[in-house]
């Protein structure tokens, strides 16, 4: 491809997102792109583009040779990977946004990338307009960078942030649905799944770590309890959906999906509604916080454009960590200080933490605040009860080399007086 080539697209999906690409590149002559052909599944639907550019058939996209790039917008992640990976084979390179499909299968795609000489991009899956993979590929490309954490979900970020103004969770959620941040089907969004595909996609960019995304240590937002936002509010805190893959003292990768308490000078604070934020921490540079629109049409546009502009001068991801002789692997081998809510005594085992610091009970709600193996929460049944719900608090990580040198003992909760 020669330095700012004329681009042929064949767009995948006419949603807001497929339609606010066509005007752009229709309004915008100095990107030298247009769309060619689109690939759509419901030939019946009024579209504001003429008709003659749609199709149903595929194959017209992936086989015309004057097509060029193939841009992938579709919600079905199982449809995308066939798409993408039969483009990867007929020589077109790619944009996606569909961070499930990627998440699920980037090994894979990775290989085939590199075995067919394409280029695949996708800025517009991970935090909407904020560049953040581009800059973990080009800027962060070193073993300096410590920490990565943020909000990476608008729709949850949304709800959390009604919730912290006095709405239940139901009426946030109904509220989210209403102004389009969720979807009539929410259960990616909250529970966090959409979140945890978009760190594994940071995790290999960020740590050379490819790992499926029910590796990850995850809980999303649907247990919060009214309590819980009660209590944050008293103590000056808000409770995020906080994704976070830290470097430890071994070299290896502490990583996690799940509510957490942030103070009020973190910039994490400020997030709110549908925006996104991301810090990343390096030993040289300390922190830089990335922010923006993580969710819609437009935020979505602006990625895939520059993704589109990107590969018109024949940029590629080269994951340099991933090439590595020696890469990072996740570990649960690390503690979090948490703080737990249940609605009785008996429901969670005590005996599962290091160190219980603090309880409270209450006539419908128990509380306790305590430090955990990762291990340990992963594996205990109660921490997929549907009842329970844990928010890590701010201090979050803590290394296991650490607790070994200070020697901690479990707290005997008989003798803190609590029924077990």
């Amino acid at each position: 491809m020669q330095h700012n080539t004329e681009l042929n697209i064949g767009l995948f999906g006419f949603g807001v997102v497929g339609e606010g690409i066509y005007q752009v590149l229709k309004g915008t002559p100095s990107l030298q792109a247009s769309i060619k052909k689109v690939c759509i599944k419901h030939p019946d639907k009024k579209r504001d583009a003429p008709a003659e550019l749609f199709t149903t058939n595929y194959d017209e996209l992936i086989h015309d040779p004057e097509i060029n790039l193939i841009v992938e917008l579709i919600d079905d992640a199982v449809e995308a990977y066939k798409i993408v990976t039969t483009a990867f084979r007929a020589g077109k390179s790619v944009v996606s946004a569909n961070k499930k499909m990627i998440a699920e299968h980037l090994p894979e795609l990775i290989e085939l990338q590199h075995q067919h000489n394409v280029s695949f991009l996708y800025e517009a899956a991970v935090c909407g307009s904020i560049p953040i993979i581009r800059n973990l590929e080009e800027y962060f490309d070193n073993d300096l960078l410590q920490n990565i954490y943020g909000i990476v979900n608008g729709s949850t970020n949304y709800i959390l942030t009604k919730m912290d103004a006095g709405l239940n969770y139901s009426a946030a959620l109904q509220e989210a649905k209403q102004k389009g941040f969720a979807e009539s089907n929410p259960a990616l969004d909250v529970e966090g799944w959409d979140a945890t595909n978009k760190l594994t996609i940071l995790l290999a960019h960020a740590h050379g770590i490819k790992t499926p995304p029910s590796a990850v240590l995850r809980q999303g937002i649907t247990r919060l309890h009214e309590g819980d936002a009660a209590y944050a509010k008293e103590k000056g805190l808000k409770i995020k959906l906080v994704a976070q893959a830290s470097k430890l003292s071994s070299g290896k990768v502490a990583a996690f999906v799940l509510p957490q308490f942030v103070t009020s000078d973190s910039q994490l604070f400020t997030v709110s509604n549908e925006y996104n934020g991301v810090i990343v921490e390096t030993k040289l540079a300390d922190k830089q916080f990335f922010y923006g629109k993580g969710a819609g049409r437009y935020p979505t546009s602006s990625a895939v454009i520059s993704d589109i502009s990107a590969f018109s001068y024949e940029y590629r991801y080269e994951y340099k960590k991933l090439k590595r002789n020696e890469t990072a692997a996740l570990t649960y081998a690390f503690y979090l200080h948490v703080f737990v809510s249940f609605p009785e005594w008996a429901t969670v085992n005590k005996w599962d933490f290091e160190e219980v610091t603090e309880y409270h009970s209450t006539p419908g709600r128990q509380y306790l605040k305590g430090l955990i193996s990762a291990e340990k929460l992963r594996a205990a049944d109660w921490f997929h009860n549907e009842s329970v719900s844990v928010i890590v608090q701010p201090e979050g990580i803590v290394e296991k080399e650490a607790l070994v040198h200070k020697s901690i003992k479990k707290v005997s909760l008989q003798l803190a007086g609590v029924g077990l």
